[in-house]
């Protein structure tokens, strides 16, 4: 199995060809854009639900969730947190686009995991400036899920709360293990 991790890159984003990542994913997008077609839908999304998830690249949310092209809206951070931002974003699906369920995704082995708010600490002493958000590391992804599920149940702006499930992803068999809110 061909994957992109198996293209040499070297420092700052370098490829063996001598461009970069980036120029890679713009002449991808041309080849992308030559075959594509207006699938003529709108922003709404199908199956009215919003995913939130991490950000790790391990987690190919639309294959392992069985999800096409437009049938939902996916909120992605470090940790799949729930943060005022993801809020803001819920708010947006919900009341503008009409999402009614809310899936959170967590997975193993995250890197929050092994990071802490010193992270905010040591950024400071470098950059001379103190980092307006939180880390948000978390030590145990099931209470994390659990958190993230009350943030999403009582947040004022959100006005269907009833069906918000939390799950983990096991990064190495693929499956998710959903997380009992209690």
């Amino acid at each position: 199995m061909t994957t992109s991790a198996s293209v040499p890159a070297g420092p700052h984003g370098a490829i063996a060809d001598g461009g970069t990542v980036t120029d890679r994913l713009v002449e991808a997008n041309g080849q992308y854009a030559a075959a594509f077609t207006d699938p003529g839908m709108d922003a709404r999304p199908v199956l009215h639900v919003a995913v939130v998830a991490c950000m790790d690249a391990r987690l190919d949310l639309h294959a392992a969730l069985g999800l096409e092209l437009g049938d939902c809206h996916t909120i992605r951070n470090a940790g799949g947190v729930v943060t005022d931002d993801v809020i803001r974003s819920l708010t947006i699906s919900q009341r503008a686009l009409g999402t009614r369920s809310v899936v959170l995704i967590h997975h193993t082995g995250c890197g929050l995991e092994t990071l802490t708010e010193e992270f905010r600490h040591d950024l400071e002493m470098e950059v001379g400036q103190r980092p307006a958000w939180a880390v948000e590391a978390f030590r145990d992804v099931d209470q994390d899920v659990r958190q993230s599920m009350q943030r999403v149940r009582t947040s004022p702006f959100l006005v269907h709360t009833d069906d918000v499930r939390g799950f983990v992803f096991d990064v190495r068999t693929g499956l998710l293990r959903e997380i009992d809110p209690a």
